[in-house]
């Protein structure tokens, strides 16, 4: 598998992967009020030019993606996903930790969020050194969220 930047052609099988992977997050947390259900194709558009976008292709099948960026010194992460029927497989792990390795020099911290009953997702990044913190959600949009951050090492 393929770990690349994403390309603009890339946008049109985000959205879909995106739908794919947070209708499963909205059932977890009992809430359609997950702001990566209502996005278009082209707010996805606009997010790839204003984060760092990879995506991980198995063949020419995307089949996860994350996005990251600065904000003072915060290294957001958000839109980790994997294919559901990909899921176990170490492939969130291998988009974290790239996430992780592109931060800029000036990122002292990592930050992210995901469902309140998102207990896979929230295993994973404990695993990954993250701590659930009292702070909003990055984004601050999503109720019943967790925000978990880690320092930099």
């Amino acid at each position: 598998m393929e770990l690349i930047d994403a390309r603009p052609e890339d946008c049109p099988e985000l959205l879909v992967l995106q739908r794919c992977c947070w209708v499963q997050e909205a059932i977890l947390n009992d809430t359609l009020d997950i702001p990566a259900l209502h996005e278009t194709l082209e707010d996805v558009r606009d997010w790839t030019k204003t984060w760092s976008v990879w995506v991980l292709r198995d063949g020419h099948r995307l089949v996860g993606g994350v996005r990251a960026r600065l904000d003072g010194d915060r290294w957001e992460i958000g839109r980790l996903m994997v294919a559901p029927d990909l899921a176990g497989r170490g492939l969130g792990r291998r988009l974290l930790a790239h996430a992780e390795a592109g931060a800029p020099a000036e990122a002292r911290r990592f930050v992210l969020f995901t469902g309140a009953r998102s207990t896979r997702n929230i295993a994973l990044y404990q695993r990954a050194g993250y701590r659930l913190t009292d702070a909003p959600a990055v984004d601050g949009h999503i109720r019943g969220a967790v925000h978990l951050e880690k320092a930099r090492q």
